[in-house]
């Protein structure tokens, strides 16, 4: 199922068919050369003097299911009901402080913004969906994997392959997966010279 961005003029492609579906296929692996892609677009964003402040932790559940589960179950019950049938769980981690002088780094979060959003679109050009969700368990999450106190845990992320709406159980997940796509309208966030004057 497709669910293109409606805009005022055309946009990428691949921009246009990302969205955050919850039917994914249980039965079919990424597979590791899909996987490295993935990390590959989010090492090539951009960040702030190039310090590369994001770390993903990826779990594959195909790869080695004990780690998957331990993921999985730092998920929110609301989540688990559609993060079951995700193949491949990420976590985002955003470094609060400059590698080379251990100065703030105000930029870390915004950084790793833009690698998640390079990943969900890299999983798109493959075939592929990605939905990052905020619905975890941010403590139990560092404390089972052992992230540093430095590191702000930002949103996890599933990948893999989408499925129809009927594989979600949850009525109020599968009215959403097959409801439109909205936007406010581009005026009221993006501004023409002066804050908000809409630049359309």
């Amino acid at each position: 199922m497709k669910k293109l961005a409606i805009t005022s003029l055309p946009i990428n492609q691949v921009i246009a068919e990302r969205w955050s579906c919850r039917a994914f296929d249980i039965n079919i692996p990424v597979s590791r050369e899909h996987i490295i892609s993935i990390c590959e677009a989010g090492r090539w964003a951009p960040s702030c003097n190039g310090d590369e402040p994001w770390r993903f932790i990826v779990w594959d559940k195909n790869n080695n299911k004990d780690l998957f589960d331990k993921a999985y179950n730092c998920v929110g019950e609301w989540n688990q009901r559609w993060v079951k049938n995700v193949p491949v769980l990420l976590v985002a981690c955003a470094d609060r402080t400059f590698r080379r002088d251990g100065k703030p780094n105000l930029w870390g979060q915004f950084d790793t913004g833009a690698a998640s959003m390079n990943i969900y679109l890299q999983a798109v050009s493959l075939g592929l969906m990605a939905h990052p969700f905020a619905g975890f368990d941010k403590d139990k999450l560092r404390n089972e994997f052992n992230i540093p106190e430095q590191f702000d845990i930002m949103a996890m992320i599933g990948i893999g392959y989408q499925a129809k709406a009927e594989v979600l159980e949850d009525e109020k997940q599968r009215k959403t997966e097959l409801g439109e796509r909205s936007r406010r309208p581009i005026g009221t966030e993006f501004f023409d010279g002066e804050w908000e004057k809409p630049i359309l």
